[in-house]
């Protein structure tokens, strides 16, 4: 998995309409041939992997999960106090056409949907990496949770810094 070099191009270089557009983050996320499923496009299930795998890229991967790797455009998984945990609260898919199978990984838009005083939401849109049609639209839902207490934690200023950037 990697982030395309043209993460924020496409929204420096376009007309003044797509001024007030929120950045968006392009990671490209390797599909994987037993993602696979009998029609030969890749399965529900993993989407929701792939997903996964945009937001971590885009986003870091929550503290001590790992040893250190590349720096993410935004910093906020990996920047919480520990003992923090975010959480998937809900998700939301709309599968817009099949996103077959290539040796080449799939285009992942992302950027950042409602802010609300303890949870946010996060946007993706999955393309085919060859024609660049749009496969799958989704949203993901996530809070912040205190580890020892269960309690979901409200967004400090800095977290909501770091999003505003990249909010619809």
């Amino acid at each position: 998995m990697e982030l395309n070099n043209q993460t924020e191009l496409n929204n420096q270089t376009q007309g003044s309409n797509q001024s007030l557009a929120p950045r968006r983050i392009e990671v490209l996320v390797p599909m994987r041939w037993g993602d696979m499923d009998a029609y030969g496009h890749i399965n529900n299930v993993q989407i929701v992997r792939m997903l996964e795998e945009a937001r971590i890229a885009a986003f870091g991967p929550p503290g001590g999960a790992g040893l250190p790797g590349q720096e993410p455009p935004v910093s906020l998984f990996n920047d919480v106090a520990p003992g923090t945990m975010a959480l998937v609260v809900e998700h939301k898919i709309r599968y817009v056409r099949t996103l077959d199978y290539r040796n080449i990984p799939a285009i992942v838009e992302i950027w950042v949907g409602a802010v609300k005083g303890a949870s946010f939401d996060l946007h993706y849109l999955i393309k085919d990496p060859v024609t660049r049609e749009d496969c799958v639209k989704a949203t993901t839902h996530l809070a912040f949770v205190d580890e020892g207490t269960g309690r979901v934690l409200r967004l400090t200023p800095e977290q909501r810094q770091r999003l505003e950037p990249y909010t619809a």
